[in-house]
């Protein structure tokens, strides 16, 4: 018999965070389970645009914090 596989189960395997077992048996059900097989597709693509975004702070946000150090460096020194 095949389990039943959650999205969050089909995330944990994309994420490589599943044990052994669980592995083997949504590979399984991946092989005759159309719809785990969209869920899986989603899963990876999703994975991949994120993995795709650049996650740095904007100049101005690093501007607002250099300033606000400088001023709070001057009022702690009065």
């Amino acid at each position: 018999m095949i389990k039943t596989f959650t999205p969050d189960d089909v995330i944990k395997y994309v994420y490589k965070e599943c044990d052994q077992e669980e592995q083997r048996e949504i590979e399984e059900a991946l092989l005759c389970d159309e719809k785990l097989k969209e869920t899986y597709q989603y899963v990876v693509n999703m994975k991949d645009d994120l993995d795709k975004i650049d996650v740095q702070p904007s100049k101005k946000a690093i501007t607002n914090i250099l300033d606000y150090s400088k001023n709070y460096n001057l009022k702690k020194g009065s």
